[in-house]
């Protein structure tokens, strides 16, 4: 199914961290493609004359219509996201706006015809475990984390919801479970980044004491977005998958000490003390994917691992930083 890449791609969430970096995989890879993608605060900051942008509010139906018309497959990268302490604070957010745009938009697109999409949704959706799980252990009759309640249900919903369009009416729906994406375009505002960009800023800054949320021997798969966007594609235009679920992760886990320290090491900062605050937000100790099914069907692994990704997001935050502005 290589010709896709010869047809309109809709991006749902274009100017997002997983969505700028899956337009700037396709441009650099296959020239022939066209791109329309959304976008609804943060202005496109990715120029190419292949890519049309639509400003779409995807909590609204006309909207989410009109954001797919002429697109042939589609790639759903559209969440509301934020880190630890927001999914604490206020999950309402990621609960219900999530759940509503990835409802109107798997509509609208059965509706233009659209028949193949590639669905981002979350590590979110698991429940507790031990040792690196597989995408056919999730158990439904667990709650997710209690961390993760709001966007973990959501996710669990809309991948039903993804179920039945294809069981019902063919849609070729491919799920990517996606763990922590980390790299260029991320979020950096404090309020709503997550760990790494978080980590990565104040390195950056300078900060001592080095103030970090939550315990060091937390532990995450963490994959870097080009990684990811390679993932994606791969994901789009494999003609043997009709429908299936992945794990897209780095399939290792990293602690959050070492993020801390490899962070400083690359921004040439060495703080006097690093604290680690116990009474920041408290997420899972451990959430570990095996991604071998993914590596496996698609002959594709990670070449970024996390002293390179944290590299290169962090030369990319210090060229950045003045005029980026989430």
């Amino acid at each position: 199914m290589k010709d896709i890449i010869d047809k309109t791609i809709f991006i749902a969430g274009a100017t997002g961290l997983a969505g700028s970096a899956i337009i700037l995989n396709i441009l650099n890879k296959y020239p022939n493609a066209k791109i329309k993608g959304t976008y609804y605060h943060t202005q496109p900051f990715i120029k190419d004359d292949r890519i049309s942008y639509i400003q779409a509010d995807l909590t609204k139906k006309d909207d989410c219509i009109k954001a797919v018309k002429g697109c042939d497959v589609a790639i759903m990268a559209a969440a509301v996201s934020g880190g630890a302490r927001q999914a604490i604070s206020t999950p309402h957010r990621q609960l219900t706006d999530n759940l509503v745009m990835d409802t109107l938009l798997l509509e609208a697109m059965f509706f233009e015809n659209i028949t193949r999409i590639v669905y981002l949704s979350s590590a979110t959706v698991y429940q507790e475990f031990d040792g690196y799980i597989k995408e056919n252990e999730i158990d439904l009759n667990m709650e997710p984390h209690p961390s993760y309640r709001g966007v973990g249900w959501a996710k669990r919903s809309a991948e039903k919801i993804c179920h039945f369009w294809h069981d019902k009416y063919g849609m070729e729906i491919i799920i990517a479970r996606c763990s922590n994406i980390y790299g260029p375009y991320a979020k950096f505002d404090p309020s709503v980044s997550n760990f790494i960009p978080a980590l990565i800023r104040k390195a950056v800054d300078r900060n001592d004491p080095f103030e970090v949320w939550g315990n060091p021997i937390v532990e995450r798969d963490v994959i870097y977005s080009e990684d990811m966007a390679q993932a994606v594609i791969l994901l789009l235009i494999n003609e043997n998958i009709k429908f299936d679920v992945f794990n897209l992760g780095y399939g290792k886990t990293v602690t959050v000490d070492k993020v801390v320290h490899s962070s400083l090491s690359h921004s040439h900062h060495n703080p006097k003390n690093i604290n680690y605050s116990e009474n920041e937000p408290e997420t899972i100790r451990v959430r570990a994917l095996n991604c071998d099914k993914i590596k496996h069907s698609l002959d594709w692994s990670p070449v970024n691992n996390i002293e390179n990704g944290i590299q290169k997001t962090t030369q990319w935050w210090v060229q950045h930083k003045e005029k980026w502005k989430k």
